[in-house]
């Protein structure tokens, strides 16, 4: 049996490397290193992949974000309103930027932002919602653009976790996730669904004059070269991690389906243990399972971990410490923050391994090691 991974970037890599090995070498061979055809390509298909009018890449997701903050010219002491059961970044910047993160729950099921709380924390302050698509599922756009637009809010998607989700309005309408919002960020960290041999990012809009300002910042604030009209930063994607992703992006659907499938093995082996509670799927998101995360109702995570560690099983836990506990934060007074769901996730969730790899060994070992946890 291959030695199990949280991602076996590896593995994936070895059933594509001639078509990658190929698109690097014509990077090489052009000596275009940043921008260049290879950046312009991948821009274009994804673009057209996820319906967005526009895509800009930069150097990775928390650049995106940041970018993203700083297009919309929210001010020092604007306030955001977040979930606190995210990953750091969505929250760092933030601050970075001098604005005021407002923590609010997530729903139990999902682990998404959950609207019905939105709607409580908005004050005349409030300036952007950051739902955030977590672990592979889309939070609940429909009801989240409703409020924005009553509010008149931006709403920033981090989509870092789930590029390649579908969302489903009401209405029956499809449309991916990161396409929906005023702007939606994505990061290409290796281990993402769609990730690429370094650290890259990108951003999404479909708003014409909008995507002039977010390349611009992107790049020194300039209109043109030397003319620098705005305050920004220096973020590219560089033109061999744009010729990877560019191939993988081919693949994405299979890679996204080929978790699920893994999904549902899990699904259905871990159906019968008591206390184990397997990922919801919402009738409005596809799930594409960047993570394939646990609850555990009973038993101890830390005692199955250990045991899973023991048996050659890799096991992740995201996030054991949410942002409003963070001591980043304690400026933003956390401790006034009752977020009970958060907490209990945060003290209760376990992800297992999930990739294009896995095979019914590996998969029946891992399902193996947990039930015989449980019993």
């Amino acid at each position: 049996m291959h030695t199990i991974q949280m991602v076996d970037t590896r593995r994936q890599y070895l059933k594509i490397k001639e078509a990658v090995d190929a698109a690097i070498h014509t990077v090489i061979d052009s000596s275009v290193f940043i921008g260049g055809k290879a950046v312009g390509a991948f821009a274009e298909n994804l673009a057209a992949y996820n319906g967005s009018r526009h895509v800009i890449p930069c150097a990775n997701g928390t650049d995106a974000l940041q970018i993203a903050m700083m297009a919309l010219d929210l001010q020092p002491g604007d306030e955001v309103i977040t979930p606190s059961f995210t990953y750091i970044a969505t929250v760092e910047v933030v601050a970075l930027l001098r604005l005021t993160p407002v923590f609010v729950e997530v729903d139990p099921k999902t682990f998404c932002i959950d609207p019905a709380v939105i709607e409580k924390a908005i004050t005349r302050k409030t300036k952007a919602i950051i739902p955030v698509h977590l672990y592979g599922q889309a939070a609940n756009m429909g009801e989240i653009m409703q409020l924005a637009q009553a509010h008149q809010l931006h709403v920033i998607e981090d989509n870092a976790q789930a590029i390649g989700c579908d969302y489903s309005f009401p209405d029956g309408r499809l449309q991916k996730t990161g396409s929906i919002g005023t702007i939606g960020c994505t990061s290409f960290y290796p281990s993402k669904n769609l990730g690429c041999f370094g650290d890259g990012g990108a951003i999404f809009t479909n708003d014409d004059a909008l995507a002039a300002k977010l390349k611009m910042i992107a790049n020194h604030g300039q209109s043109r070269q030397y003319y620098h009209d705005i305050v920004g930063c220096n973020s590219r994607l560089d033109a061999i991690q744009a010729a990877v992703l560019n191939e993988k992006l081919k693949h994405l659907d299979t890679y996204n389906y080929t978790r699920q499938k893994v999904a549902d093995y899990y699904d259905r082996a871990f159906a019968p243990v008591s206390g184990l509670i397997t990922p919801y799927r919402a009738p409005h998101s596809s799930h594409v399972f960047h993570q394939y995360t646990l609850i555990l109702e009973k038993g101890s995570r830390d005692e199955l971990k250990q045991h899973l560690n023991a048996h050659a099983v890799p096991a992740m836990i995201y996030y054991p410490v949410p942002a409003h506990k963070q001591k980043m934060f304690e400026t933003f007074h956390n401790n006034a923050y009752s977020l009970p769901v958060t907490d209990w996730l945060s003290e209760r969730v376990i992800s297992i391994p999930i990739h294009t790899e896995l095979d019914d060994e590996q998969l029946a070992y891992i399902t193996d090691q947990i039930i015989a946890f449980f019993n």
